[in-house]
Order: structure tokens, then sequence, then C-alpha cells
């Protein structure tokens, strides 16, 4: 029988600081990014302060690589909807706030913002979203590009190579079938599994590193803790979907709780989307966060 694993939220907060627990979240950037990643530091993020309750609506994890990036992963279980504008503030408060004083602006590093949601971000079908921005021309349509100055100088090929990127996982969207090994991570933040026949860099040492059984049992206190507060704060928003109208809530939130109830009804989203006056996507996801 498989060891069980702890969440990847929860190791973020507790586990993955640690230096010996580096290669986990070398291997899943690497995978992600595409290029191999080697963390110099664990920088401090903004939702990392400890809290009474213990709950882990968001975490974060700041990684600083031996050539000099910044990697904010961010990881959000309930639904938010600024969650892209706060994608945006947290990328660029990273480029103020680590640039000293009087440094040429040529001295800015490159910012990944790497973020993992357990919610429905947005309207899209795929579980992998990556933002990569360009300068388009809107008469001719060609791409601003970099001199061969500008080139040398900053150690880029394209202009979008200086600016931010953005990754959004919407976990939830994952239909469980790995079909590389970016996927194999996928199912493990989807599943806090890894399988046998995994191969994704980092993966052994999530089996390794991340079983309940060799937690501390202060850490195991702590990781039952989180998951009964992940329960009562899941039965919450079941139970404010049923009692919504009647707890106050905003008118638009009726329509949701009629969304939910149709379903629960047996419904199909492209039916119950005529009835509301809604398109069917919008429908999908209310679906989909609350099933």
């Amino acid at each position: 029988m498989a060891k069980k694993l702890v969440r990847f939220d929860w190791a973020i907060k507790k586990l993955l600081r640690h230096k010996a627990n580096f290669t986990i979240l070398e291997g899943f950037l690497t995978e992600l990014l595409k290029f191999e990643v080697t963390i110099e530091s664990i920088l401090e993020g903004e939702g990392n302060k400890e809290e009474v309750n213990d709950k882990y609506n968001r975490v974060d994890i700041l990684v600083k690589s031996v050539t000099g990036e910044l990697m904010l992963v961010e990881v959000q279980n309930e639904s938010q909807v600024d969650y892209f504008q706060r994608m945006v503030y947290g990328a660029s408060k990273l480029i103020t706030e680590y640039i000293k004083e009087g440094e040429p602006y040529g001295a800015i590093k490159k910012v990944y913002s790497i973020n993992i949601v357990y919610f429905g971000l947005g309207q899209g079908k795929d579980y992998i979203y990556e933002y990569d921005g360009k300068f388009v021309g809107i008469h001719y349509g060609d791409i601003l590009q970099p001199t061969l100055t500008q080139k040398d100088t900053f150690h880029v090929k394209e202009i979008k190579d200086i600016f931010p990127k953005y990754y959004v996982l919407k976990v939830n969207n994952f239909d469980d079938v790995a079909k590389n090994t970016l996927d194999e991570w996928v199912y493990f933040l989807k599943n806090s599994e890894v399988k046998d026949d995994f191969r994704a860099r980092g993966l052994k040492e999530v089996k390794e590193k991340l079983k309940e059984d060799t937690l501390t049992e202060e850490e195991l206190i702590a990781y039952k803790r989180f998951q009964e507060n992940r329960r009562i704060e899941r039965s919450e928003i079941e139970t404010a979907l049923i009692e919504g109208e009647e707890k106050g809530m905003e008118k638009g939130m009726g329509i949701v709780i009629k969304v939910y109830q149709m379903h629960k009804e047996g419904g199909k989203a492209s039916e119950i989307a005529e009835i509301v006056s809604m398109p069917v996507a919008e429908v999908e996801e209310i679906i989909k966060n609350f099933t």
C-alpha cells in the first residue's frame, strides 16, 4: 500500500524551506519552466506568517535561483475574484523590492509568478496556462525585438525575457491522466500521491521526504489540524451555498445557489444556463467549484 503523502501547500509552509528538501522544489520548477533550476536560497513571501488557527487558504514560497531569477510559487485554495490583479501586484512588488537603491534598471532580474489554484480562475478548460507577453505591432503585426547591444548586455534573446512570466495551474481541471512528467507533478498536486512509474524530477524525493509517517509528532499534529481546518472550511462553503440568501449574502450568490441546486437535481449545464440566462461556461465553472 502506498504511503500517505502530505499536501504540497502544507509542505511549502513547513518542509520545503529546508535546504535538504530543495531538490523537491528544484524538480517542480525545472519540469514547469523547462530549464534547469538550482535554488540558491528561500526568501520570505508575504503568505508565510504563522496563524493561530493554522489555516492555509493561501501559502507562498519565494525562491532565488543561483542565476538570480526570482520565482514566486503560490498556492490558493479558495476562490478570489481579483486573483489576476494580485498576481500582477505580487510580481511588481518583487521587482521593486529586490533592486537596491541606486542600482541601474539593468540589474532587475527575471521574475516568475507560478500560481497553483484549486478553484475556477477565469474561464478555460485547460489545467496549465502560460502568460508569455510580447509587444506586437498594431499595424504590421511584427514582434518588437531587442537590439544586439541589449541582447549582449542583458543576456536575453527576446524582450519578453526581461518581463515577468506568469503560470497558472488550475489543478481541479486535470483529468488524472499523466501524459508527461509535468502532468505527473500536477497529478501529485491534485491527489497528494506519486505513482510508482512516475519519473518527473523531484517526485522521487517527494515520495521519500513528504510521507506522513516521517513527520515528527509536532508536525503530524499540525498537519492533522490543517486537514481538519480544510474540511471545516469546505463545509462552511457548502453551508453558505445552501443558506446564503437567509444569511444576507449578495444577490448574485442566489444565482450560484440556484445553479448548484439544479445541478444536484440532475440538470445539465446547457439546460441550467438557459434557465438562469448565463453562459454555459460560467455555469460549468460554478458546478466545478462546488462539486
